[in-house]
């Protein structure tokens, strides 16, 4: 009920509803009109209460919670269930966990904050309160455990895609996983699965956003590398648009790829806002360091590289780990 009542007024935002209106449309009574609206107050929105005129909406707080992202969701099956906490660990931790239990496909888990954030070859991933976007979303694809990177493409190109659209910021993409504003991350995305054999059991694809972060209060050896959509913008940006646009882009660009059995749209999105491919990079494979030319991404998302013999390799994202000669990217 408390949903109908904030679409009812998100529906005549900015003019004045009564409680006799509210209580007649939604069959309640005013008691109950005001225990919500109360509710909805202590939430975060700002609802002006005048006598004889009624209830009226004058501001949304920028909540990630399944109440207030699945009033505007336009997806059919991604974020359908969202398991949002105010402080976790980890996302992706929660997301395997109730992967194995058996959530459904699409359940998206999200946080204000994480405590024990990872990033990609168990990087430590910086996670402020309230800041930026920390989220997980468990799949059930029927694939072989080979193809899973190929899920991080296809989350990278709607992440970029997202950003772009909603803030006007030129996100780009460095291989194969990172999303880049200014030549800093802002985004880096985990891929993990649980397999069987020759069959993936689900697969999490972990997202974090440094959207609304303060980049004076990082550490130093992270403002070298590290940047926020704030910090682009010049100002606090909704996260929720952003969670809203990445959950539709991702659901259509994945549905995509299980209809086709092809992550050739996700990989020509990767391609087009590339800043790895053209630029001679140094690939990072445990303690061996090679200097090459990204070259181009194959249909299946692999980096094609020149190395400096001039023989073409591929290289497969969960091997390695590619920066820029001089900077991060």
């Amino acid at each position: 009920m408390k949903k109908d009542v904030l679409e009812t007024l998100k529906y005549n935002k900015g003019s004045f509803i009564s409680g006799e209106e509210l209580s007649n449309r939604l069959g309640v009574t005013r008691t109950a009109i005001w225990k919500h609206i109360n509710q909805l107050k202590e939430e975060g929105y700002e609802i002006e209460s005048v006598s004889r005129k009624g209830y009226r909406l004058m501001g949304e707080p920028d909540l990630l919670n399944q109440h207030a992202l699945q009033l505007e969701l336009k997806t059919k099956t991604i974020g359908r269930r969202i398991v949002h906490y105010d402080t976790i660990d980890s996302t992706n931790t929660v997301a395997k966990k109730i992967a194995a239990e058996g959530a459904e496909e699409g359940a998206v888990v999200i946080a204000e904050e994480q405590t024990g954030g990872r990033g990609r070859l168990g990087r430590q991933w910086v996670s402020p309160k309230g800041a930026g976007i920390w989220m997980s979303l468990v799949l059930r694809p029927s694939i072989e455990p080979a193809e899973a990177a190929k899920i991080t493409q296809i989350a990278a190109a709607a992440v970029t895609l997202a950003i772009r659209r909603v803030t006007g910021c030129e996100a780009g993409i460095k291989w194969p996983n990172d999303i880049i504003l200014h030549k800093k991350k802002v985004c880096g995305i985990l891929t993990e699965m649980g397999a069987e054999l020759n069959s993936v059991s689900y697969i999490v694809v972990g997202i974090g956003i440094n959207a609304n972060v303060d980049v004076a209060l990082f550490p130093e050896e992270v403002k070298r590398i590290a940047t926020s959509i704030k910090d682009c913008v010049g100002n606090n940006i909704s996260r929720k648009e952003i969670v809203l646009h990445i959950l539709k882009e991702f659901e259509d660009l994945y549905l995509d790829f299980i209809y086709t059995k092809s992550i050739k749209k996700s990989v020509e999105i990767c391609k087009a806002y590339s800043v790895t491919l053209g630029n001679t990079v140094k690939i990072i494979n445990r303690d061996q360091t090679i200097i090459a030319e990204a070259v181009d991404l194959t249909e299946e998302g692999e980096l094609i590289i020149r190395n400096q013999e001039g023989q073409m390799e591929k290289i497969i994202s969960g091997e390695v780990s590619v920066r820029g000669i001089s900077d991060y990217v």
